[in-house]
């Protein structure tokens, strides 16, 4: 971890022919927040000024604690959707207390956030698979899109509704859409799209506002509008502290915090290769600055937020060097929270839906789940298992369910790994799998047996049955050399079954060889006296020192046994005589 300052690196190292580039991205994103900001807290259930919070205090506490230089934190899709969906799901929350719910969740969060990144737990996004990862966001993002076209048609529908239930209402509506809305959604995204295509450093989102805004004045229309949006600064306030609150939200925010990190870890890490050398990504640190962003901001009406691809890349394309650029941006946020948000009063809410809806497009993985198809059927039914619980069932339970079905697919693959039978290639001392290669030099006596995983509690068994069964299949064989060059660790389940089977495998005459094995498994093997009790001559450093130690020494210790069982027996008497 890099050593903590009080002075963020970026500051001191900071250097005049910065500042054009940091003024240029501050600005250009500060004006991409105010719509996106405002989108994205509509699709939390809250009134648009919460959005413009969520876009202003993060973005300022994570300028000071991140280690990404072009990271631009704020609201984003899916989060601002899980937010609504882990909220809208219980029951006891009404409206009067919805937004302190999603307060206390965002602090719940950060708290998650911080306590991770402090002992060193950014490991844990590893254990959502992207499969799951892919099969979430794509069907979240239809998700979202359906609760928007409610907005894009003009109609009414109670929030949390499940899929179907969004869909059935649809239809209903039918005769009640509003075709003004759909005119006024249907330019929003033609003009969203246009503006991407032209210039990736104007911000669509804003271009679509704009028109929006002009319509309205120039041709009032009857649609939904935002209406009367608070001016001024969020005020300090605690969070409502719920036990039984805070029980119902702690499995949706443990997902959502991981959610968040990775999201934002992935796009700082691709930052981090276009500017290689300028500075390094701390992933503890990063989720620290998170987790921080989102306490502080839980005492000013900001809900969750993590850093965003979109507002991210046009943060870099713009020329942010430094995270002055975020303090900028923040900046703009300020003075359209005291000056200019009477201005957005008369916005239409389908310009809003159509900026959701652009932006959830590009969540839509297509390629992927068509590269599982063809190369890891396993993973492609994985990817679509989640996509289903997610579509139909709803946000909250996909993420969730997906997370176990990583982990059982983890033990799966685990309890049951690769072991090889090995053999010598002809013409030299390398050892390879006996089902690849054909030009190989297999001895009765001897079997060879690599484990591909680790050795633990739950594939112990099976290896041993493996190997017992290899045994039986090969009748005549006097050496097992165990090839555990793959094998990182052996805890003391395994280790007890290890010595049962080399135990089993002598009384019948048949004597346990490891080769290759690494430093840190020969170290605990040591420590457990397993190293003395069968004696160093037991281990070596490749399977060709253990076999040639086999044919010198071994043969003799096997005679000298035979000769000493012999003198025992009647049978020597008889043959002395």
């Amino acid at each position: 971890m890099q050593k903590s300052t009080i002075i963020p690196s970026w500051l001191k190292g900071y250097k005049k022919e910065f500042l054009s580039g940091d003024l240029s991205a501050g600005i250009t994103v500060g004006i991409m927040l105010i719509p996106q900001g405002m989108a994205y807290a509509s699709l939390a259930g809250l009134p648009p000024v919460y959005g413009l919070y969520a876009a202003m205090i993060p973005q300022l506490i994570y300028a000071f604690l991140g280690t990404s230089r072009q990271v631009s934190v704020g609201p984003v899709a899916i989060d601002s959707m899980l937010i609504a969906a882990t909220v809208g799901s219980i029951a006891s929350v009404g409206p009067d207390n919805y937004l302190s719910a999603i307060l206390l969740l965002t602090l719940i969060i950060g708290v998650f956030q911080v306590v991770f990144g402090w002992i060193g737990f950014g490991f844990l996004v590893n254990f959502l698979s992207k499969p799951v990862i892919s099969g979430f966001t794509s069907a979240a993002a239809f998700v979202i899109g359906l609760d928007q076209l409610k907005n894009i048609f003009g109609i009414d529908i109670e929030r949390g509704k499940s899929t179907f239930g969004v869909i059935k209402e649809i239809i209903y509506q039918f005769d009640a859409f509003n075709y003004s809305a759909l005119v006024v959604g249907l330019i929003g995204i033609f003009l969203i799209r246009l503006t991407k295509k032209w210039s990736k450093k104007i911000p669509g989102s804003l271009v679509a506002v704009l028109a929006g805004l002009g319509v309205m004045f120039f041709i009032p229309l009857d649609i939904q509008v935002f209406g009367a949006i608070p001016q001024g600064m969020p005020t300090f306030q605690w969070p409502i502290f719920d036990i039984e609150l805070i029980k119902h939200l702690l499995p949706s925010a443990l997902a959502i915090s991981l959610i968040a990190y990775m999201e934002s870890i992935s796009v700082s890490k691709a930052l981090q290769m276009k500017h290689k050398g300028e500075y390094q990504i701390d992933n503890n640190r990063e989720f620290i600055a998170l987790g921080m962003a989102d306490i502080v901001g839980s005492f000013f009406g900001a809900f969750h937020t993590t850093g965003g691809f979109s507002r991210s890349a046009v943060n870099d394309q713009a020329g942010a060097n430094t995270n002055l650029a975020n303090i900028i941006s923040s900046g703009i946020l300020f003075i359209t929270l005291l000056f200019l948000t009477p201005i957005f009063e008369s916005l239409p809410k389908a310009i809003i839906a159509s900026i959701i809806l652009v932006a959830v497009y590009g969540l839509v993985d297509t390629k992927y789940p068509k590269f599982l198809w063809k190369t890891k059927r396993e993973d492609f039914y994985m990817l679509l298992i989640t996509f289903v619980i997610t579509f139909f069932l709803g946000i909250q339970e996909g993420i969730l369910l997906g997370m176990i079905l990583s982990l059982l697919l983890l033990v799966k693959r685990t309890a049951k790994p690769h072991i090889a039978v090995l053999a010598k290639l002809k013409g030299s001392s390398e050892y390879r799998n006996t089902k690849r290669f054909d030009d190989i030099e297999e001895r009765k006596d001897i079997l060879i047996i690599r484990q591909d995983a680790q050795l633990y509690f739950a594939n112990c068994n099976y290896f041993c049955d493996k190997v017992k069964c290899e045994v039986e299949n090969k009748q005549e064989v006097k050496l097992l050399v165990l090839h555990f060059g793959s094998v990182s660790n052996i805890d003391s389940t395994a280790l007890s079954a290890l010595e049962d089977l080399v135990y089993d495998l002598k009384q019948e005459g048949i004597r346990t060889y490891f080769s290759d094995m690494i430093g840190p498994v020969r170290d605990f093997l040591t420590r457990v006296g397993l190293m003395h009790r069968l004696g160093k001559d037991h281990f070596f450093l490749d399977v060709q020192s253990a076999i040639d130690f086999y044919d010198k020494k071994g043969n003799q210790i096997e005679i000298r046994r035979n000769f000493e069982r012999a003198i025992q027996s009647n049978d020597f008497e008889e043959r002395k005589i």
